[in-house]
């Protein structure tokens, strides 16, 4: 897309002229400058920053304030793309008046563009009601993390018709809902070509085969900066992490060997006004 403010029309226009989305995401205001400047259509401030950023096991315990927080650092730094602020865990699963406040506070507070939420059918009246609300919601179906023990772990979902039917299904009540695009995450490639011909909004793919309608990557899996664990469908376009850790080894040898700081790196001070000084302090 042109070096413009992306748009949920242009989100969904992409579609209609077979223009794959691409996405990734943010959590601080240096990789938000970095996306924008690389110019991805859409940046997500994920809740995958409970694992990746903040060292949590999952992202169950991430909270409004830490997406908050996270959400407003990123804005800072990423103008053009397309910002979505993911709801956490618990924030819309109550009631949804709940849901809708919830949804309000990660835009009025944050600064997100839309919010993005996990779930099919069963949350379909929950989006609709954040949208009825004024807030563009984005679905999440598939695999869904805040809820992966639930499907049995951090497995590929949909492996029989039965349900591949019912994710086709959820597809379909999110776009009745009114969502206007979804991720599709984990699920058979075949099913993921299936889901994005199924409905008339984008379905962006994470591990869901080339045939959807865009890709979405967790840029620190991307760029090789947490390996803690890799899934299968994250290709690591370059290893940062361990520049970073011979970076950081080469500083304290030369720290210690006294080879850092050198003149280079180091503010003078005339002669005379040190000479002036020593006389002063004794």
């Amino acid at each position: 897309m042109s070096n413009k403010k992306v748009t949920i029309q242009d989100v969904k226009q992409a579609k209609k002229e077979n223009r794959k989305l691409v996405m990734a995401t943010a959590y601080d205001y240096p990789f938000g400058l970095m996306a924008d400047e690389a110019g991805v259509d859409i940046v997500l401030v994920g809740d995958s920053l409970g694992m990746v950023v903040m060292g949590l096991d999952g992202t169950v315990e991430v909270t409004m304030e830490h997406m908050i927080h996270h959400i407003k650092a990123v804005v800072r730094g990423c103008k053009n793309p397309l910002i979505v602020g993911d709801m956490p865990f618990m924030s819309y699963n109550t009631t949804i008046p709940e849901a809708i406040a919830n949804a309000g506070r990660l835009m009025k507070e944050g600064g997100c563009d839309v919010v993005k939420l996990e779930g099919g059918v069963d949350f379909a009246p929950t989006v609709a009601a954040i949208v009825k609300a004024g807030i563009p919601v984005q679905g999440h179906i598939g695999l869904t993390p805040q809820t992966a023990s639930a499907l049995g772990g951090f497995k590929m979902q949909g492996k029989d018709a039965r349900a591949a039917k019912q994710i086709i299904d959820d597809a379909r009540a999110l776009e009745e809902a009114g969502a206007f695009s979804m991720i599709l995450e984990a699920v058979p490639a075949p099913l993921g070509q299936l889901v994005a011909e199924a409905v008339e909004i984008p379905v962006i793919g994470i591990g869901a085969g080339s045939k959807v309608d865009g890709q979405v990557l967790v840029t620190h899996d991307m760029i090789g900066l947490f390996d803690k664990f890799v899934p299968k469908f994250v290709k690591q376009y370059t290893k940062i992490r361990p520049t970073i850790i011979e970076a950081l080894k080469n500083y304290k040898q030369e720290v210690q060997q006294e080879s850092f700081p050198t003149a280079d790196h180091s503010f003078s001070m005339p002669e005379k006004t040190l000479e002036e000084l020593k006389k002063i302090i004794g």
